[in-house]
């Protein structure tokens, strides 16, 4: 635990700022149904957030109520909870370099791809 919590801590401070910095409105413009690459977008910006899956239910929730897309809100919650810079410090106290970037990208791909499937299906795009 000592190795670890400071990166906890700077991870959680990080995706605080981030937080109070972009309103969700701002979000909601970037990733609405409208942007053929607002799952890019979204996938990319949660990953300096920090939640788990519970504290993302809500904000998916208001974002969908917002006019995101669902599989569009669906990436962002996989994003913030799995490829989240506090997530990747401590993965980096077990895990070889090489192994994390493997891991980023294979996750990524898979966020990308599950998005775009919600979106299509439902019929955003």
């Amino acid at each position: 635990m000592k190795r670890v919590y400071k990166w906890i801590v700077i991870g959680v401070l990080v995706g605080s700022v981030i937080h109070v910095w972009i309103p969700e409105y701002y979000l909601v413009n970037i990733a609405g149904p409208d942007n053929r690459i607002a799952v890019i977008i979204v996938t990319i910006l949660a990953v300096p957030l920090y939640s788990n899956v519970l504290g993302t239910i809500p904000i998916a929730n208001v974002l969908i109520d917002k006019g995101m897309g669902i599989g569009t809100a669906m990436s962002f919650m996989m994003a913030a909870t799995a490829l989240s810079l506090p997530e990747m410090m401590i993965l980096r106290k077990v895990m070889k370099a090489k192994l994390i970037r493997i891991f980023i990208g294979i996750t990524t791909f898979g966020i990308i791809v599950i998005g775009y499937a919600f979106n299509i299906i439902i019929g955003v795009i």
